[in-house]
């Protein structure tokens, strides 16, 4: 027999690529995943995980388990909600995905309180530098920036987010300021790779002007958007980043933003969620606490 936190053990392990990756997100060693997985393995009597030097990968069997894992979990959890309302209680377990950056800054803070104010509820809170699993059951509420490509998802608007063209004093000195948006093409451009964008064609739009595209060739790039700030921060060139991310950088003249007049497409931040039917109390009750949080973007303070 299987306990549902074998379930939820096995699920954890199936969403990473090691056993230490599993043992540090379940901040255990790895001798101890190891041994609690040869122990499902043995009661199971069946092989869920093959190991290699280059990681793990399930079995068939071990897909099995995962896929049906998953749907007992949820169903518990819906279970646990339905009986939660009935006593007019906020329970369960939360599960929160944001942006990386994004997310340490205004989002890990915010999930706490909550929990706190909701001594019934736990919540995990998951960040990635990569394109969210919009699809997936994993989660309840995702903070989202950008364009939104899937269109079955309820969006509540949280903050107004602009993008803005920016570089350094520095770089400024060295090579001017572009008056343009062609005149980006000859400059030392860096881009951030994230949301599977095409990130090296920038957009502008001036008053009710038709769109101007540049292609730009940058000169560096990454994914993760602390390094581009970095980058442009020491001179390296011009970058579009987020508001939340520059603000400040932009009111101490760190960062000066460049082509005034011109607009960059937005990239307001909002939370997502999979239906408006039916959200559990501590997924509405969350959605209120963000919402209560972002009447003023924060970066606009």
């Amino acid at each position: 027999m299987i306990t549902t936190e074998d379930l939820r053990f096995f699920l954890s392990l199936a969403a990473t690529r090691s056993l230490a990756e599993a043992a540090r997100a379940l901040d255990v060693t790895p001798p101890a995943v190891t041994q609690r997985l040869h122990t499902l393995e043995k009661r199971l009597g069946v092989r869920l995980v093959n190991r290699s030097g280059r990681g793990t990968a399930l079995t068939d069997e071990g897909r099995l388990l995962a896929l049906r894992a998953e749907q007992i979990c949820s169903e518990l959890g819906d279970l646990a909600d339905e009986l939660a309302g009935r006593r007019g209680v906020v329970a369960g377990h939360l599960r929160v995905v944001a942006p990386l950056g994004f997310g340490q800054r205004y989002i890990a803070g915010l999930v706490a309180e909550f929990r706190a104010q909701s001594t019934d509820v736990t919540a995990s809170l998951t960040l990635s530098d990569g394109p969210p699993r919009l699809a997936s059951d994993d989660w309840d509420v995702m903070i989202h920036i950008g364009e939104l490509r899937d269109s079955t998802l309820v969006a509540y608007p949280l903050a107004p987010n602009r993008r803005i063209l920016c570089a350094s004093p520095a770089y400024l000195a060295r090579h001017g300021a572009p008056a343009k948006p062609e005149d980006l093409r000859a400059h030392d451009c860096i881009a951030l790779r994230e949301n599977d964008e095409d990130v090296t064609l920038w957009r502008f739009k001036h008053g009710r002007g038709p769109a101007v595209g540049v292609r730009v060739a940058p000169v560096l790039s990454s994914n993760a958007g602390e390094t581009a700030v970095e980058w442009a921060l020491a001179g390296h060139g011009i970058i579009v980043r987020s508001e939340w991310d520059v603000a400040a950088h932009l009111q101490t003249r760190a960062l000066i933003p460049l082509l005034p007049g011109w607009n960059l497409p937005s990239a307001d931040v909002v939370a997502l969620v999979k239906s408006r039917q039916e959200l559990a109390a501590r997924t509405a009750g969350f959605l209120a606490h963000l919402r209560a949080a972002f009447a003023q973007a924060p970066w606009r303070g």
